[in-house]
């Protein structure tokens, strides 16, 4: 070993009892190596200014923290707010919608019970007409029978105690044409249909059973008859004309 390594190993060893016991010694190891760390005081420092950049860096941060959580607030109010206020447009709406749907349904009812009324009016008008008029009609069509071909023309009603025309007791009606000892059974009517054209046949049977008479002609006069009825008219033999000037002597 060199001698100055085994100085450097010397000072090694002993250089910490020598920096205890002697301070000048110290003091002057200390001054040859300030220069290579910081003093005490200058650590110090350097410590609190660390620490104190800290403190001014969280105290921004927190400032941020409280902004933020100011601006999110204001934010969540405004959208409660409207929230809010939506909710009451959506009421409004509804009530008006509920208000609207029970005055359309008031309006519905008085309609449909406007229209019943009306319905039942113009049943009752039309039943008063139609009869009013089917009489009418029969006194025309009579009238031009007797003018014309010089008949007679009976409207003979007689009471049916057995039903045999309608099924049960009641009053028919039937026109009688009588000329030169003939006798035909007429239907003098605005319009008939099968129904009809069988209730006809029916009347003419019973008028003939009553008064043990056959009929020389049955003849239905109408201007509108309808098709099945002329079927039914066929088969049954009795003749149907559109215009009273069409019955052939």
């Amino acid at each position: 070993m060199t001698t100055l390594e085994s100085l450097k190993e010397t000072v090694k060893r002993e250089l910490p009892a020598w920096l205890e016991s002697d301070p000048s010694f110290r003091e002057a190891i200390l001054g040859l190596t300030a220069n290579l760390y910081s003093r005490r005081d200058e650590t110090n420092d350097w410590f609190h200014q660390t620490l104190e950049e800290m403190r001014r860096e969280r105290e921004r941060q927190d400032a941020l923290w409280r902004k933020n959580d100011e601006r999110l607030e204001r934010e969540r109010q405004e959208a409660e707010r409207k929230w809010e206020e939506q909710n009451r447009k959506w009421e409004e709406q509804n009530r008006k919608w509920e208000a609207n749907q029970a005055e359309l349904k008031g309006l519905h009812e008085e309609s449909l019970a406007l229209g019943k009324r009306i319905d039942r009016g113009i049943g009752a008008l039309g039943a008063r007409w139609g009869l009013r008029s089917e009489q009418a009609f029969r006194d025309a069509l009579a009238g031009i029978l007797e003018k014309t071909f010089g008949v007679e023309v009976l409207n003979v009603s007689e009471y049916d105690d057995n039903g045999e025309v309608f099924g049960r007791p009641d009053q028919v009606e039937i026109d009688v044409l009588i000329k030169n000892g003939l006798l035909i059974l007429c239907e003098l009517k605005s319009s008939i249909d099968k129904a009809g054209m069988y209730t006809f046949e029916r009347k003419a049977r019973f008028y003939e059973r009553r008064h043990e008479r056959q009929a020389n002609r049955l003849i239905v006069i109408s201007p509108m008859i309808d098709s099945r009825a002329q079927d039914v008219a066929r088969r049954l033999g009795i003749e149907t004309y559109g215009e009273p000037e069409e019955v052939s002597h």
